[in-house]
């Protein structure tokens, strides 16, 4: 096999610490187009560094001799590191490009996470019904008929098998208080430096095809422009649409027709560092406005969800301790902080949370929360339900919420 001349390491590449050993960093493809994780020292990020499609091996041989006063290494060795890497589609490749444009020539948006909730009907529909009848969840919501003013709701996004239970308070009060056929899915993207990002396509789980509501997301696009579909391919890996999508087919089918806006919305991050109002950048207020004008002439109701947690602590998330009891106490009473001020339908006291902490427990609910308030202005939250999960070593921690707003 011939390798590479120039290697470039993909973007879409990242690495996670060890929680077992410090000195071991694991390679992950986020886009995953490759399910390969490799294992590397902390010193090979270095070299890692390096692979930036600007060098050949000899190249990168110089370099790293100016890093280590001198010391040649040897090129055998940076040659099985790039075979390595090749193998595992973690370079820019020609297989690499050829799966990312079937991605965007495909009409239909293949899921991504089938790992965390299985790969048939059935099993999707057993881990459901477990979800809202285990201890914490809300129970199955009836179907007495709506009073319809429960507008949009904040939802989590974590893995169902973490998180599931607080997901099913969320979806039981929307389907009791709303009789909206379209959904506006403004979920977190974890994986994009775009600020918003849409999709026409429509979005298949074992439980069937779910229909983007393409006038919608047209009208969006006009209003907006057509840049919010310049990182398209940031939809390919991302879970936070899709783990929203699946509790709406099993709940609405069968009893609802409905389609979907999927919306992906980027870090507020510049926002936060200036302590301003994100509705003074003119991209984010321009979507605020094409968002409500796009509803305005849809003829059918419109919900909106916004899909994301709210804490990410430890050293998963770049803390250096574990997190211990006391973190944990601090994050929860700072997490009800933002949730009494949702409840109150207060968006500059939500922004003024997290400014005043700049974000040190990366909230990344904050920017499709953020957008959601400002397209609806309700008139009052409610908290649904809240959780922390905690790994058992203190690895990490991820707190999580349902919130429903009402006009």
């Amino acid at each position: 096999m011939s390798l590479p001349e120039r290697p470039q390491l993909r973007k879409t590449i990242a690495a996670m610490p060890d929680p077992s050993n410090e000195e071991i960093i694991w390679l992950y493809d986020q886009y995953r187009i490759s399910r390969v994780q490799m294992a590397v020292s902390r010193h090979a990020l270095l070299i890692l560094q390096l692979f930036d499609g600007t060098r050949d091996l000899r190249d990168i041989q110089v370099e790293l001799m100016r890093y280590t006063g001198g010391q040649l290494f040897p090129s055998k060795v940076l040659e099985q590191l790039v075979a390595k890497l090749d193998e595992a589609m973690f370079l820019d490749s020609e297989a690499v490009q050829k799966r990312l444009q079937e991605f965007l020539d495909n009409p239909i948006r293949e899921p991504s996470c089938l790992d965390s909730y299985g790969s048939t009907a059935e099993d999707v529909s057993h881990l459901l019904l477990n979800q809202f009848q285990d201890e914490k969840g809300a129970g199955l919501p009836s179907r007495s008929r709506s009073r319809g003013r429960l507008r949009g709701a904040l939802i989590p996004h974590i893995d169902y098998h973490r998180g599931g239970p607080v997901y099913t308070h969320g979806f039981k009060e929307l389907v009791e208080e709303s009789d909206a056929t379209v959904f506006v899915i403004v979920g977190t993207s974890h994986y994009s430096g775009s600020r918003y990002i849409l999709t026409r396509k429509d979005f298949k789980t074992p439980l069937g095809v779910a229909k983007t509501n393409k006038e919608f997301v047209n009208r969006l696009a006009t209003y907006y422009g057509n840049a919010v579909f310049e990182d398209e391919i940031a939809h390919m890996p991302e879970h936070s649409i899709e783990l929203e999508v699946v509790f709406l087919q099993y709940l609405l089918d069968g009893h609802r027709d409905f389609t979907i806006v999927p919306l992906l919305v980027g870090s507020f991050h510049d926002c936060i560092a200036a302590g301003r109002d994100p509705r003074e950048q003119s991209d984010i207020y321009l979507m605020i406005q094409a968002l409500r004008r796009a509803e305005a002439e849809c003829p059918e109701r419109v919900f909106y969800i916004s899909s994301g947690d709210l804490a990410h602590i430890g050293p998963k998330f770049g803390d250096p301790l574990p997190v211990s009891a006391d973190q944990l106490e601090r994050s929860r009473k700072q997490d009800h902080r933002l949730l009494d001020r949702l409840v109150h339908a207060d968006r500059q006291g939500f922004c003024e949370v997290i400014f005043d902490e700049q974000d040190v427990r990366r909230i990344c609910g904050f920017p499709p929360t953020y957008t959601l308030l400002s397209v609806l202005e309700p008139k009052r939250g409610k908290l649904l339900s809240y959780d922390q999960y905690v790994e058992p070593s203190g690895f990490e921690s991820v707190s999580f919420a349902s919130v429903g707003f009402y006009a």
